[in-house]
C-alpha cells in the first residue's frame, strides 16, 4: 500500500482500512514515532486499542514497529481512549498512541498520539510524515509486555469522589469500547445502572457511538421515558467524550454542561481562566464571569485545547463535541467516563437532577451543521470569507479559528473542520426570528463566495 498523506489530520492519523491504512502502515508510524520518542529521551511508549474489528492487527503492527527502532512497548489491550492518557501519567513514561476510529464509520481506524506529555497536532504530524517517507530509521529491539491498567484507572477515578446519595442512570454506549468499563465505574460509585449496547461490537449495529448528533441520543431518551431511570450517560467510541440526557428528554449539551463543571471548579480555583471553543454558547462568558472566573475562547480541536490548557495552567476547558478537560483533581486530558462521574457527583446533591440541568441558561441554537465540500476547499472557502465577508448589524467578528460573528442577540459561525473536507456552522439566537436573520447573512455571504454550494440550513 503506498503511503497517503491524506491520512495524516490536523489532531491524529485517520484512514479506511484496506484503502489508505493497513498492517503495514501501522508499522511505519511506530517507527516514525518511536524514532520521535526516542529523540525526546522517551524509552517506553504505551500503546492501546478500541473495539474496531481491525484493532487487533493495527495495535500488533505498530507495536512491531516501535519495538524495531529500540522503543519498548506497552501495550494495555483494548480499552477506552483515556486510559492510554492515563498510562502515559503513571506508568514511567509519557508517551502513548491508542488506535483509534473514534466516532467514524466502522471501516475507519487511526491513531491519538501523546508524544512526550504533548498531544501532538499540526507539524508534529506531518513530521511524522515526512520521517515515513524518508524511511531512515534507528535500528533496535525493544521489549514488549501487557499490562492491565482497567482497576488502577478506576480506582483513580472515584478514588476521591463520593455521591451524595446513590443514583438511578442509564447508560448508552453505543456499542464503543466504553461499554467494557461504563457499568463497572458508575456502579463502583454506587450507581444503579441500566446498561444500552455496552457490549463492545466494532460493527456498531445498532447506532452510530457519537453524542454529539441527537438521532444517536434516541434510544437513551426511549430508555429514560420507559423506566425509574434519573439521568442518561452517552459515550462516543472510544470514550474521551460525554453526552447527556434528562429525565425528560432534553440533551445537554457540552457547553452547558461546562456551565456546571466551571461553577464546581471555580469553588476550588478563584479567578482561574476557564478554557471552551468557538462553537460553544454564548451564554458561557458572562456565566464564567458571574462566578469569578475568566472566560477564553480558544480554536476547536482536542489537541489544540490541551496545548492550551497546558499554557495557561487552566483547571478546566471543554469544547461543544463533548470533549472536556479536567485539570482540577484529574491529569488534564479528556476523558467521557471521568467527565461522567463529575456530573454525577454534582447532580446527585440535586433533589430534581433533570431540573438544575433544564435550568441551565439556553436560546434557541442548531445543532452543528455540516457543508459538505471537496477536500482543500473548505480552508478555501474560510480563507476568503475572512478576507472578503462583510457581516449587517455584527458587534464582533472572531476570527481565531473561522469566523464567529457576534450579534447583540446571538452568533453565527463557519470554520473549517480540521479532520473532514467541510465547513462546520453553527447558530444561536434569543429568539427564532433571530436566528433566522443570522443564517440569511451566511447564507449571503457565503454563496456570494461559491454559489454552487448546497447549504445544510
Amino acid at each position: 500500500m503506498n503511503l497517503s498523506p491524506s491520512i495524516f489530520k490536523a489532531y491524529d492519523i485517520r484512514g479506511i482500512i484496506d484503502k489508505t491504512l493497513n498492517g503495514q502502515v501501522a508499522r511505519q508510524i511506530g517507527q516514525a514515532f518511536g524514532a520521535a520518542a526516542l529523540a525526546r529521551g522517551q524509552k517506553k511508549v504505551v500503546i492501546g486499542r478500541d473495539g474496531r474489528l481491525s484493532g487487533p492487527e493495527l495495535a500488533a503492527e505498530l507495536a512491531r514497529g516501535l519495538q524495531s527502532v529500540g522503543v519498548d512497548v506497552i501495550d494495555l489491550g483494548m480499552v477506552a481512549t483515556p486510559m492510554v492518557y492515563f498510562g502515559t501519567n503513571v506508568l514511567d513514561t509519557q508517551s502513548g498512541i491508542m488506535v483509534t476510529g473514534s466516532h467514524n464509520p466502522p471501516d475507519y481506524n487511526g491513531f491519538k498520539m501523546v508524544l512526550a506529555g504533548e498531544a501532538i497536532h499540526g507539524e508534529t504530524i506531518q513530521q511524522l510524515y515526512q520521517a515515513i517517507v524518508e524511511g531512515v530509521f534507528p535500528k533496535g529491539n525493544g521489549g514488549y509486555v501487557t499490562h492491565d491498567i482497567r482497576q488502577a484507572y478506576i480506582q483513580r477515578m472515584i478514588g476521591d469522589v463520593k455521591l451524595a446519595r446513590p443514583m438511578k442512570i442509564a447508560v448508552d454506549c453505543g456499542n464503543g469500547v466504553a461499554g467494557a468499563f461504563a457499568g463497572e465505574v458508575y456502579r463502583a460509585l454506587g450507581c444503579e445502572v441500566t446498561e444500552l449496547f455496552c457490549e463492545v461490537d466494532g460493527t456498531f449495529p445498532n447506532h452510530h457511538p457519537d453524542p454529539a448528533h441527537p438521532e444517536n441520543l434516541q434510544d437513551l431518551i426511549g430508555c429514560l421515558q420507559e423506566s425509574d431511570n434519573e439521568i442518561g450517560l452517552a459515550f462516543d467510541g472510544d470514550g474521551d467524550r460525554l453526552g447527556l440526557v434528562t429525565k425528560d428528554g432534553q440533551i445537554i449539551y457540552p457547553d452547558r454542561q461546562l456551565m456546571l463543571f466551571a461553577a464546581d471548579v471555580l469553588k476550588r480555583n478563584p479567578g482561574q481562566q476557564i478554557l471552551y471553543d468557538v462553537k460553544c454558547t454564548r451564554h458561557l462568558a458572562p456565566w464564567i464571569l458571574a462566578r469569578g472566573g475568566q472566560p477564553l475562547m480558544w480554536k476547536t480541536g482536542h489537541s489544540l485545547v490541551k496545548a492550551k490548557l497546558r499554557e495557561t495552567g487552566a483547571p478546566l476547558g471543554g469544547e461543544m463535541s463533548g470533549h472536556i478537560f479536567f485539570k482540577d483533581r484529574w491529569f488534564g486530558f479528556d476523558d467521557g467516563l471521568y467527565a461522567g462521574v463529575r456530573m454525577l457527583e454534582l447532580l446527585a446533591r440535586e433533589p430534581d437532577p433533570s431540573a438544575t440541568l433544564n435550568a441551565l441558561p439556553q436560546s434557541v441554537s442548531t445543532p452543528e451543521l455540516q457543508l459538505q465540500m471537496q477536500e482543500g476547499e473548505n480552508f478555501a472557502l474560510i480563507a476568503q470569507l475572512q478576507g472578503e465577508a462583510s457581516f449587517d448589524g455584527a458587534q464582533d467578528i472572531i476570527r481565531i479559528d473561522g469566523l464567529r460573528v457576534e450579534y447583540a442577540d446571538g452568533f453565527g459561525l463557519a470554520r473549517a473542520s480540521n479532520t473532514t473536507p467541510v465547513v462546520v456552522l453553527r447558530f444561536e439566537a434569543e429568539t427564532e426570528g433571530a436566528l433566522t436573520r443570522i443564517q440569511n447573512e451566511f447564507r449571503k455571504v457565503i454563496l456570494a463566495a461559491r454559489p454552487d454550494v448546497t447549504l445544510p440550513f
